[in-house]
């Protein structure tokens, strides 16, 4: 008998129910969640966030691959050509999915065609962090100082295309100052350089930052969402620091392949509301700077629309492009 997910909604967390009917005897082999970055930063934490709820309620092996470059491309393009039966799949980002389109000459995929939308998972601001030894304190400071060395400073970033990356081409376009990039393939190596001094400054997750921000290690200047987060409140925004609109958060969603059949597609998407939805998973994530807010596809979809537009804009006016 075919099997397939209805979900029930009841006083606490959804529950899945069987019922008949379905064509997609799902799933019935492991799981490979891909994630496009080193592992410890904030998509490699909600990929193993999804895998650990998922071994509870599936009776086969969910696995975590870590397949990181060229700013989440290399992962996209193994899931893309991916066959679409549920059993590969993607932590996407707005890199992947609302930059790269934009940024690259020519991408081995399409962004939004060669993907099918899950869920969206979660969202948590950038930081702006600075290594102690560049000895400043504020955003003034750091804009007269950066005006005064042009191309001199160095920002990092966890690739080419990530939402880091364009938080620093908004930071340059917004204060008139010109930074050298300094791309990484993520935060195992570029946290240890803020640290040490040999790169100045970087755009980081904040859920990835905190904990040296909290041991005073870095300094943080500013967060790049429009409000404060509720892991750091004493982080000021750097909006209110001057730069009006600054809004650059990185967000991630849950995609598989292109043509999806619509049933492993909801029972994707059921699985992922119910394992984002335990008030103590949901303040765990939070308190690492995660706001989750899982959702419907026709959702992620439309949010993915807007946000494709708005970095395409960004990217227009910056002028760069980049090949694969």
């Amino acid at each position: 008998m075919a099997l397939s997910w209805i979900l029930m909604v009841g006083v606490n967390l959804p529950v899945l129910a069987q019922t008949q009917g379905s064509t997609t005897p799902w799933p019935k082999q492991a799981i490979r969640i891909i994630v496009p970055f080193t592992p410890g930063g904030a998509p490699d934490v909600l990929a193993r966030t999804l895998a650990q709820s998922w071994q509870k309620s599936l009776s086969v092996p969910i696995l975590v691959e870590n397949r990181p470059g060229y700013g989440g491309n290399i992962a996209a393009d193994l899931v893309a050509q991916s066959p679409p039966d549920g059993y590969t799949l993607l932590i996407g980002t707005v890199g992947i999915h609302a930059i790269n389109g934009a940024l690259y000459e020519k991408l081995a995929f399409d962004p939004l065609k060669d993907f099918t939308p899950i869920s969206f998972l979660a969202s948590t601001p950038n930081v702006l962090v600075v290594s102690k030894q560049v000895g400043i304190t504020t955003l003034p400071e750091l804009i007269a100082l950066a005006k005064a060395k042009p191309n001199q400073l160095t920002y990092g970033s966890s690739g080419v295309g990530t939402s880091l990356h364009m938080s620093g081409v908004l930071f340059q376009e917004m204060t008139g100052v010109q930074l050298r990039h300094i791309p990484y393939k993520g935060r195992a190596q570029s946290l240890p350089d803020l640290v040490s001094g040999r790169i100045d400054m970087l755009f980081d997750n904040l859920s990835s930052s905190l904990p040296l921000i909290q041991s005073n290690d870095i300094l943080a200047i500013g967060v790049t969402s429009l409000k404060r987060s509720p892991a750091a409140q004493a982080i000021p925004t750097l909006a209110e620091q001057g730069l009006i609109g600054f809004d650059a958060r990185s967000w991630f969603a849950l995609m598989a392949p292109a043509n999806l059949p619509p049933e492993v597609q909801m029972q994707l998407n059921i699985l992922t509301r119910q394992a984002l939805s335990s008030p103590k998973v949901k303040n765990k994530l939070r308190l690492s700077g995660l706001d989750a807010a899982p959702g419907s596809p026709d959702d992620l979809s439309h949010f993915i629309s807007s946000e494709s537009a708005k970095w395409s804009r960004v990217i227009q006016r910056s002028g760069i492009k980049l090949e694969q």
